[in-house]
């Protein structure tokens, strides 16, 4: 069973719905998890979905802000999500499908970005990022003794690898690629322990990004970016990923997000 995926920050679904459509057609995959709606439920452009064949929706938002969804061409056996730090703030859902063996459980997050100051005694949103990050690294390492197989994707908002930046010695003290948020990611990692699909197909010396800034004027020539968008799996499915691929053209589309669409397929036994 081949099982294509694909996380998108669209900041703001019913602006952007138009390119969410060009993607969908263009590229065809089974699983769309999208953050940063910005839409109440009642809001989100379901038709707009089911016309081109995903029929199966979970959503999760809130207006004006932050705001998760998953469509889909396969049906769910589930739909749940979970309040980190004790605030609804629509920052995740889950779903699980049908696998050949077992079920299949898909996380759709969106992490807090935690403001300009790395620093959570100053800072309360950067405290709530790292509080964000605890709090995943604690469920999702009792998930792990369930042994289901996940597939946990979205903005996660930290670029963790040296060439997951522009500038790894310049943004060592920008939010994003602190060092504190590395660790903090790392310790999510390991709870699980889950694989970074993405970076086992392209080389962590290669630099690769999924998020250009909108306040620099040229960011195709000037590629100052960062990987914020991550696809992580569990072990087992480790070698059913058969590719990956970050559509950068994406950036370049009229009115873009400023992340772009990042994909896998997976051979499901």
């Amino acid at each position: 069973m081949k099982f294509k995926i694909a996380t998108w920050n669209i900041n703001s679904v019913r602006l952007r719905i138009g390119l969410v459509e060009r993607f969908l057609g263009e590229h065809q995959p089974d699983m769309i998890c999208l953050q940063e709606t910005k839409t109440p439920d009642d809001a989100f452009p379901r038709k707009a979905f089911k016309a081109l064949g995903y029929e199966h929706l979970a959503i999760r938002g809130q207006k004006g802000y932050h705001g998760v969804a998953i469509a889909s061409k396969l049906p769910f056996i589930d739909v749940s999500h979970r309040m980190f730090c004790e605030k609804d703030d629509a920052r995740h859902i889950s779903v699980a499908l049908k696998g050949p063996a077992s079920p299949l459980v898909i996380h759709n997050f969106y992490v807090p970005a935690g403001g300009d100051e790395p620093d959570p005694e100053i800072n309360d949103k950067f405290a709530h990022k790292l509080a964000f990050l605890k709090e995943m690294e604690s469920w999702f390492g009792e998930a792990s003794a369930h042994g289901a197989p996940m597939i946990m994707v979205g903005d996660l908002n930290i670029a963790p690898l040296e060439h997951d930046v522009w500038s790894h010695k310049q943004l060592l003290k920008v939010v994003s690629h602190t060092p504190i948020e590395v660790e903090h990611l790392t310790a999510v990692q390991r709870a699980h322990p889950w694989i970074d699909v993405v970076r086992c197909h392209i080389p962590p010396e290669q630099k690769l990004y999924t998020w250009w800034s909108y306040r620099s004027k040229d960011w195709a020539a000037a590629d100052k970016g960062r990987r914020l968008d991550h696809i992580w799996a569990s072990p087992s499915l480790q070698h059913a990923c058969k590719s990956v691929q970050i559509l950068k053209d994406a950036r370049g589309w009229e009115q873009p997000s400023d992340h772009v669409p990042v994909m896998a397929e997976f051979e499901l036994a």
